[in-house]
């Protein structure tokens, strides 16, 4: 038995019912590509299979390998599944998919920062990004308090956020200190004929977020004509007083093109 990986982040999925509702989020059909990360034990890699999607499957662990071309031995030889041995930070998505494509995965808890920046930044993005994460990464990216992040904004940015549901910690072996959640990012090429300029966009944001306790205006004063930002902010109806976690993508947006 292949024992789980600290250094890996490993986590392996035994719960059959979130595997369901990761598939059902994806909204799959036959003519699918699926890029799966980290199969692990092929729980999840086994249930999009039955859907008969044609699956990419890209495992880091070299020690997994040989179970999962036993388990998939079939659907390999059937060219249902690709079984790729290699780290998916280093992976050119470019050269490895010519087509549209599906992003559905458990992934470590490690890497989904890079995971997010990777594929919404890629050229060609997936259509859909379903992913099984930490539950307070996934609340923090869909601001289920209300309040904004750089990371909500980022993701937001790039495609529309949904959250399915929480996944509890014994759903794993083994089991995490923490629950997981299932997030769905939808319409993840919303922005790709804008002409904003990403570097400067995100400068900003940064820019914002920069002491996020302290109020909006005076971080972007610290770049930009404290006038200018008290004419932008009542232009656009924002409080002088807001901090950057109050404003919406749409203000971001908003204070940029006047900006700039």
């Amino acid at each position: 038995m292949t024992e789980a990986k600290k250094h890996l982040g490993q986590n392996f999925l035994i719960s059959p019912y979130p595997v369901k509702d990761i598939v059902k989020a994806s909204n799959l059909n036959k003519d699918d590509i699926v890029l799966e990360i980290g199969p692990g034990k092929g729980v999840l890699t086994k249930k999009l299979m039955e859907v008969g999607v044609k699956v990419i499957s890209i495992e880091k662990d070299k020690d997994l390998i040989p179970l999962l071309q036993e388990k998939f031995k079939n659907e390999i030889k059937n060219k249902n599944l690709t079984l790729i041995e290699g780290d998916i930070l280093d992976i050119e998505i470019n050269d490895l998919i010519k087509n549209k494509y599906k992003l559905v995965a458990n992934i470590p808890y490690y890497i989904t920062g890079s995971i997010l920046r990777k594929f919404l930044e890629e050229k060609m993005k997936p259509e859909q990004i379903v992913l099984l994460i930490q539950k307070e990464v996934a609340e923090r990216i869909v601001a289920k308090n209300k309040k904004e992040s750089i990371l909500s904004i980022s993701v937001k940015f790039f495609g529309d956020p949904y959250y399915v549901r929480t996944v509890s910690k014994g759903s794993f072996d083994p089991k995490p200190k923490v629950d997981s959640a299932i997030i769905n990012i939808k319409n993840t090429s919303k922005n790709s004929n804008n002409k904003i300029d990403n570097e400067k966009f995100f400068n900003l944001i940064h820019l914002g977020f920069a002491h996020k306790r302290k109020q909006l205006l005076p971080n972007l004063a610290r770049v930009f004509p404290k006038d200018t930002i008290s004419s932008i902010f009542s232009k656009l109806e924002i409080n002088q007083k807001s901090r950057a976690e109050d404003l919406s993508l749409d203000n971001w947006i908003n204070i940029y093109n006047l900006l700039y």
